[in-house]
């Protein structure tokens, strides 16, 4: 970041020190002189959500929860927040000709003034950066059981994983069943298996599996956020509900099973009141882990007003969401 800062900084200082040396240059020559430069607020959001996205893909999302992983893709943003600020606002003050203002940065991460210019990296990743959502997505957090001692059943484990990222379910099928044959217990081995089949469509080999995995490990995270997926596909809602509430028991701080209540209850049972009360309960939660899938609940969030608003229940949304502590903006 520091490296950033220095070059954005010293180029409009260096130009903003020549110009002030300009005695005949009117405000009007200066704005000129400026706009010709090939800084926008397009090209510095576009520059420092790219360093972002760098950092975020050297992240890994191994053996963490998805917290601790959220936490680390905040920390990539949270570097390049006050850079983008300070290239905004001097470059908008030199463009507007008021070379001796003063530009106030804001330091506190909870200030409106903060959260707008974090808030405009975020939605740019999510939008451009293919890591941030391929990290997000990932949930293999270790525990005891979680992988094997037997180095031939890692061997296959390995080979399987190798040809999951391909897509090539079918194939890594093949080497994640040697894995559990030569270890029953190995837990992602499981896992992968029930990756593999709900990706084939096999939605009830697939529960199986990760039923498997979660008798051998009850807090499993990918199979208990997967096993709700699997009962959706097969238009099963109430067990996928059931299977929510199983995964908001073991991880209440997870936006992920009320973000996934939210949706049955609105898409699928089109009971809006509850799947609203749900994705609120998301989008705090996604808020506080500043996690950039809070844009995500905040767009279910606009499409249940506008249904809600047909069915004339305005007063019912806003009283969900001021029992969720969220101010509505019409």
């Amino acid at each position: 970041m520091k490296k950033i800062i220095f070059t954005c900084a010293t180029i409009l200082f260096f130009l903003t020190y020549t110009i002030a040396q300009k005695d005949t240059l009117s405000s009007e020559q200066t704005k000129q002189l400026l706009s010709k430069l090939p800084f926008d607020s397009v090209t510095f959001l576009r520059n420092f959500s790219n360093n972002a996205c760098t950092c975020i893909d050297s992240l890994s999302s191994q053996y963490k929860s998805r917290e601790d992983v959220t936490k680390e893709v905040a920390a990539c943003i949270d570097k390049q927040v006050g850079a983008y600020e300070l290239a905004i606002k001097l470059a908008s003050s030199l463009k507007n000709g008021n070379k001796q203002n003063n530009i106030y940065l804001s330091f506190d991460k909870n200030s409106n003034q903060y959260k707008k210019y974090y808030y405009d990296i975020e939605e740019r990743l999510i939008d451009s950066c293919t890591s941030l959502r391929k990290l997000l997505r990932s949930n293999d957090k270790m525990s005891e059981k979680s992988t094997s001692n037997d180095r031939l059943a890692i061997k296959n484990y390995d080979q399987g994983v190798t040809l999951l990222q391909q897509e090539k379910y079918t194939e890594a099928l093949v080497y994640f069943r040697k894995a559990v044959e030569l270890d029953a217990e190995f837990a992602f081995a499981w896992d992968n298996i029930g990756i593999c089949e709900r990706k084939l469509n096999n939605f009830d080999a697939a529960i199986a599996a990760y039923n498997k995995s979660l008798s051998i490990d009850p807090k499993g995270a990918m199979p208990l956020h997967n096993l709700c997926y699997a009962y959706e596909f097969k238009k099963d809602y109430d067990s996928a509900l059931l299977s929510i509430n199983r995964l908001i028991s073991v991880y209440p701080n997870d936006p992920e099973g009320f973000y996934s209540a939210g949706r049955i209850f609105t898409y699928f049972k089109k009971d809006f009141a509850k799947g609203l009360d749900q994705m609120c309960k998301a989008y705090n939660l996604y808020d506080e882990q500043k996690s950039p899938y809070r844009s995500d609940a905040q767009q279910n969030i606009q499409y249940i007003y506008s249904e809600m608003k047909k069915l004339g229940e305005i007063e019912k949304f806003k009283e969900i969401l001021k029992a969720n502590k969220i101010n509505m903006t019409e």
